[in-house]
């Protein structure tokens, strides 16, 4: 399987944009964000297509529409009184917005179905270094604020307390959210890519009794379904994203089983 350029790529990449997902997940989980992360997911649709039709690489677009969406859509969460309504009607306005930009730049269907679901093949060398670089980024901006992220995700009222610039330390994260969903799209896709940003952390929550023991946790699990996946769509030629979901939503769903049963 490694003897192929691309599933080496591929791997790389992987690996490093479970590493971001599954830290930057615990922290989505922990503020109440999957929404959020699942919105933007489609906002990243419509940022990869209009990346396409203006002829740029996909991902910058996404970088594009995620980053101004994260902080349009987050700021909308807190202070808006109908917020999933609202939210609702910005993910149906930017998944318009994505069919339209894919129709009028004329693209055909597979193009299409990449942008949703992801391509390991492809991933070339200078994807995998942007894709590196950028997950590095992410890792750096969490590092910096970690401290006061982990007070404001977990105790708000006590960081607002405690002198916290919460208002700072949400839009580092909005930001890292949105990077985070712009590089894991690039694996599983842009629908799907809130899977590995609310499934392993979800289950890490049910097992971790610390924040480092979650993010652990977390990560462990966000590796295991794409390494698994990718080397189950290698052999079978199925789509790696249908292996990734699945691998963790059974994952999950055994975890949550043991955690009802002991706390019967």
């Amino acid at each position: 399987m490694f003897q192929y350029e691309f599933m080496r790529y591929a791997f790389l990449a992987s690996t490093f944009i479970a590493i971001t997902c599954g830290i930057v997940g615990v922290y989505v989980v922990a503020r109440s964000y999957a929404f959020l992360a699942h919105t933007l997911s489609e906002i990243g649709f419509a940022g990869a297509a209009f990346a396409v039709f203006i002829g740029i690489a996909p991902l910058w677009g996404m970088l594009l529409f995620t980053l101004l969406g994260s902080i349009g859509v987050g700021e909308l969460s807190l202070h808006s009184d109908q917020k999933e309504s609202s939210i609702s009607a910005i993910s149906a306005l930017f998944i318009g917005l994505g069919v339209l930009f894919l129709a009028i730049s004329g693209s055909n269907s597979r193009y299409a179905t990449n942008i949703l679901f992801g391509s390991i093949i492809g991933v070339d060398k200078q994807g995998v270094i942007q894709l590196v670089v950028l997950s590095v980024i992410v890792l750096l901006m969490i590092l910096l604020v970690q401290r006061n992220l982990n007070f404001d995700s977990f105790d708000h009222i006590g960081a607002i307390a405690h002198g916290i610039h919460t208002g700072f330390v949400g839009i580092v994260f909005l930001i890292s959210l949105a990077m985070s969903v712009a590089i894991g799209a690039q694996i599983v896709g842009s629908l799907l890519v809130f899977i590995l940003l609310t499934l392993p952390s979800s289950t890490a929550h049910h097992i971790g009794r610390t924040i480092p023991a979650m993010i652990a946790w977390s990560v462990f699990f966000a590796l295991v379904g794409v390494w698994a996946g990718l080397y189950l769509g290698f052999i079978t030629n199925w789509p790696v994203t249908f292996f990734i979901a699945t691998i963790e939503v059974v994952i999950y769903l055994v975890a949550y089983g043991i955690h009802v049963v002991k706390h019967r």
